[in-house]
């Protein structure tokens, strides 16, 4: 048996919503940008389609998000399910590790650390009530492939029990929308992928979204946090408050994502979303529509509108 450890120490980021019992924070004139546009509404639609296709494929899964690339679903989420029996269930594992092979002794137990913060130690794992699913955007898979690869060890040498833990474990990758004929090359098919096949069938599944949205958030979006690679992990500054030229952006379009997860009519539609998928008549992903309506209808939701004109341009842009 393990006890609990302290977190180790990671990027600060500023709460945005009271989702886990907590506060929001004041950002006063830190997240105040006269010249900053809000984000188009394509982005804003597709980043709903695809939150709610993750919502119904993660069936019922704590959702944990690797990396930055999806700050924006997070606070979508948090700003959706503010309020509601979801509090604690959406994780965020901040780490860049597309590739350990520099890794020293220290940085491995280093990321062990981190993995054990949000429940991947592999004795919580193989007790855990519900399933975890890793979410991160995806090209060709290597963050996910070295994360697997550091948990797979680990639990080898924990002697924890995969056939337990591999039905307790979910990967979802939102990956770029391309051809759906069968010739498209999909990163499952890499053969330094082949984990994947270690896992059930369905706890291995993709979510496409626009490649102009994809490239945006992967690629080309203001993030609150900078990258946390290996060689930060025990930088004492890195865990600062970030000062960074593109701080009050990224703010805004948080602050923007989380209030726009708040307004009831873009909750109503992850609900229409998620009925279009297969596995939504599961219990699981209805007792999210719940939670998505209960606080869509709340005397807290119900009047809430995001300063930024969410709503009009939301109904607008779904016409």
């Amino acid at each position: 048996m393990t006890t609990a450890a302290a977190p180790p120490p990671q990027p600060y980021r500023w709460s945005l919503s009271s989702f886990g019992g907590g506060r929001p924070d004041q950002l006063g004139a830190l997240a105040e940008r006269q010249d900053q546009s809000p984000p188009s509404g394509l982005v804003l639609r597709e980043l709903t389609a695809v939150t709610a296709k993750v919502l119904a494929r993660a069936d019922g899964a704590d959702l944990c998000f690797l990396g930055r690339s999806l700050d924006s679903m997070y606070d979508l989420l948090t700003g959706a399910l503010e309020h509601s029996p979801w509090d604690g269930r959406l994780l965020r594992l901040p780490v860049s590790c597309m590739a350990d092979t520099d890794w020293s002794p220290a940085a491995t137990r280093r990321f062990r650390e981190h993995l054990a913060s949000v429940g991947l130690e592999p004795y919580a794992l193989a007790r855990r009530k519900r399933p975890i699913a890793l979410v991160d955007v995806v090209a060709e898979g290597r963050s996910y492939g070295t994360l697997h690869r550091q948990l797979a060890d680990w639990i080898e040498e924990t002697r924890e029990p995969w056939a337990v833990i591999r039905r307790k474990l979910r990967y979802i990758a939102v990956t770029c929308r391309h051809s759906t004929s069968p010739n498209t090359w999909r990163w499952q098919q890499d053969p330094d992928n082949d984990w994947v096949r270690t896992l059930p069938a369905a706890h291995v599944t993709d979510v496409s979204l626009d490649g102009r949205v994809w490239s945006y958030l992967a690629d080309n979006q203001a993030k609150v946090n900078e990258s946390f690679p290996h060689w930060n992990w025990f930088d004492e500054e890195s865990v600062l408050t970030p000062r960074h030229r593109r701080l009050a952006p990224a703010l805004a379009e948080a602050r923007y994502f989380t209030e726009a997860g708040r307004d009831s009519h873009l909750r109503e539609e992850l609900i229409r979303l998620m009925a279009r998928e297969p596995g939504f008549a599961g219990r699981e992903q209805r007792r999210i529509a719940l939670a998505l309506r209960t606080r869509a209808t709340s005397r807290t939701g119900s009047g809430t509108r995001p300063r930024t004109g969410t709503r009009a341009r939301y109904k607008t842009g779904n016409r």
